[in-house]
C-alpha cells in the first residue's frame, strides 16, 4: 500500500505538472457554470435567435432544466474528456519506456496498474463534485422550486458509472498499443452497452442506465434499488476490468 500511495502521488504531480488536471478542472467548472446558465436563458436566445412565436412556445425554466442539462453535458462532454485525456494512461507510458526504470528497481506491476486506477477514479469523483456543487448553486440562486428533491442520490449513480468508464479505459489502455486503439476498445465498449439498452427489459441490469436514467431519481419517481442489478454489475465489471488490467500488466513486455 505503501507504493501504491507514492506512485499515485507522482501520477498526481505529474498530471498537475502537465497541466491535465487544471484542463480537466476548468472543463468540468465550466459545465458546472453553464448547465443553469442554458435552462435559464435559452428561452430567451431562441427569442432573439428565431423570435417571439418559438420562445413562446417553450414553457417557463425550472430547476429540472438544469438538472437535465447536467446530466445531458456530464456524460457526453466531460466524460468524454476524461476519457481522451486517459486513453494513454498505461500505453503512452509503456511506448516512452518511462515505467522500465521503475520496474527493474522493484517496482510491481500491479501497483502501477492500482495506482493509475485509483489517479483516474479520484480525478473523476473531484471533477464530478466540483460540477455538481457549481450547478447546484447556481440552479438554487436562478430556480425558487422543489421539482428536484433528490440531487444527491440523483448523481451517485453517475458516479458508479463513471467509475466503471475509468477502468474500461485502464484496461484498453494496458491492451492497446497506443491511445487511439485504447479509444476504439472503450467505444467499442459503450456501444455495445447502447445497444443493449434498445430493449427495454434490459433497463435496470444495464450500468449505462446509471448515468442515462438519473432524472427519474431526481425527481423520486424511481428509487435506487430498483436498478440494484445496474449497480452489482457495474461493480462486479469495474473489479474484473482492473483485475485484468493487472495481469495484461504482469505478462505485458515493456
Amino acid at each position: 500500500m505503501r507504493a501504491v500511495y507514492f506512485f499515485t502521488k507522482k501520477e498526481c504531480l505529474e498530471g498537475w505538472r502537465t497541466a491535465r488536471i487544471g484542463m480537466l478542472v476548468l472543463v468540468f467548472l465550466i459545465l458546472g457554470i453553464m448547465n443553469p446558465f442554458l435552462a435559464k436563458f435559452l428561452p430567451e436566445i431562441i427569442r432573439g435567435t428565431m423570435g417571439e412565436a418559438w420562445a413562446s412556445t417553450i414553457p417557463a425554466p425550472t430547476s429540472l432544466d438544469s438538472w437535465t442539462q447536467f446530466y445531458k453535458n456530464v456524460p457526453q462532454i466531460g466524460l468524454v474528456v476524461l476519457v481522451l485525456m486517459s486513453s494513454g494512461t498505461i500505453s503512452q507510458e509503456i511506448n516512452n519506456g518511462t515505467l522500465v526504470n521503475l520496474i527493474t528497481k522493484g517496482l510491481k506491476r500491479q501497483t502501477v496498474v492500482l495506482s493509475k486506477a485509483l489517479t483516474i477514479i479520484v480525478q473523476w469523483s473531484i471533477c464530478l463534485m466540483l460540477t455538481l456543487l457549481v450547478t447546484w448553486g447556481y440552479t438554487l440562486y436562478y430556480f425558487s422550486d422543489d421539482q428536484s428533491p433528490n440531487v444527491l442520490v440523483a448523481v451517485f449513480p453517475l458516479w458508479v458509472f463513471g467509475v466503471l468508464l475509468m477502468s474500461l479505459v485502464l484496461l484498453a489502455s494496458a491492451v492497446a498499443r497506443n491511445s487511439s486503439d485504447g479509444l476504439l476498445l472503450t467505444g467499442g465498449f459503450v456501444v455495445v452497452l447502447f445497444l443493449i439498452q434498445m430493449i427495454d427489459k434490459t433497463k435496470t441490469y444495464n450500468p449505462l442506465s446509471l448515468a442515462t436514467e438519473n432524472l427519474v431519481f431526481l425527481k423520486n419517481t424511481a428509487e435506487l434499488k430498483d436498478y440494484w442489478p445496474a449497480f452489482l454489475l457495474a461493480g462486479l465489471l469495474s473489479a474484473l476490468l482492473v483485475g485484468s488490467a493487472v495481469l495484461v500488466m504482469n505478462k505485458k513486455r515493456l
